[in-house]
C-alpha cells in the first residue's frame, strides 16, 4: 500500500503543522510490532442508504446484460461500522441505525470486551476526528465507573484533518463497499446479513496489511507540510 499515490485533494496544499504531528503519530503506531498484549486497531465509519427495487431486477442473460430499474424507494439509512486489526489479519464489521456518540461508545465497548482481546492490556484505537471519537463519549453513554474503565483500556490516536487515508480501515470499508454493499438492500438486517458473510469469508483468508508508508517516506512525498523544511 502507498497511500502517498491518492489523490492530492486530500492533502493540505502547503505547509500544515497540525497535520505533520497527527501524521507522524499515526505513522509511528502503523510501524510498530505485532503484539497481542498491545494490540493495534482501526475504526471508521460509513452511512448505507437503504434502498428497495420498485420492480424486481431482470438477471444476466446470454447476449443480454442484466436489467435494473432507474426508480427505486428509500427506506432511510443505517451506520456500518469497521473495526480491523492490520497485522492480524481480522476485522468486525457492525451495523447500527445511528452513528451517535453514544453509538460510537457503544462500539467501542463491543470492541474492548470482545474475547479477542480480552487479555490485552491497551488498545490502540486509530480513528478519524470526528468530534464522536472522544473519550468525552463515554461519559454521555455510560456512568461514571464503566466511563473510566473504558477509558484506561484505550489509547486514542486521531488521523489529520483531511487525512483519513492513513487509516486503514477506510480501505477495509472501501473493499466491503465494492465487494458487498455497493448494491441495493432495502433494510438493515440485509445489511448486517451481506456484512457478516463479507467478514466471515475474508477474516478465514487471514487478509492483512503490507504497510509500507514511514515517517522518513512522509518527510520526502508530502515535505510541502513541513514547515520547516519546505523549499
Amino acid at each position: 500500500m502507498k497511500p502517498w499515490l491518492k489523490e492530492h485533494w486530500c492533502i493540505p496544499p502547503q505547509a500544515d503543522a497540525a497535520f505533520v504531528a497527527d501524521m507522524e503519530g499515526v505513522l509511528d503506531v502503523c510501524q510498530r510490532p505485532y503484539d497481542p498484549q498491545h494490540p493495534v486497531v482501526c475504526m471508521d465509519e460509513q452511512p448505507k442508504q437503504l434502498i428497495e427495487e420498485r420492480r424486481t431486477p431482470l438477471p444476466i442473460r446470454p447476449g443480454r446484460p442484466a436489467r435494473q430499474d432507474h426508480e427505486y424507494i428509500r427506506h432511510g439509512c443505517c451506520c456500518v461500522w469497521m473495526f480491523n486489526e492490520p497485522l492480524g489479519g481480522w476485522r468486525d464489521v457492525r451495523v447500527s441505525e445511528r452513528r451517535t456518540a453514544i453509538d460510537w461508545a457503544q462500539q467501542v465497548r463491543d470492541l474492548v470486551d470482545a474475547p479477542r482481546f480480552a487479555q490485552a492490556r491497551r488498545i490502540t484505537l486509530v480513528c478519524d476526528q470526528l468530534n464522536t471519537h472522544e473519550l468525552a463519549s463515554f461519559d454521555k453513554a455510560f456512568e461514571p465507573d464503566e466511563a473510566h474503565r473504558l477509558a484506561g483500556k484505550l489509547d486514542l490516536v486521531h488521523t489529520p484533518k483531511h487525512g483519513s487515508w492513513l487509516n486503514t480501515s477506510e480501505s477495509e470499508l472501501s473493499v466491503l463497499s465494492r465487494q458487498c454493499l455497493g448494491r441495493r438492500l432495502p433494510d438493515i438486517n440485509h445489511v448486517r446479513t451481506e456484512a457478516t458473510g463479507w467478514t466471515t469469508a475474508r477474516n478465514d483468508q487471514q487478509t492483512g496489511f503490507d504497510w509500507q508508508f514511514t515517517t522518513a517516506d512522509a518527510r520526502i512525498k508530502l515535505k510541502s507540510l513541513y514547515p520547516k523544511i519546505v523549499d
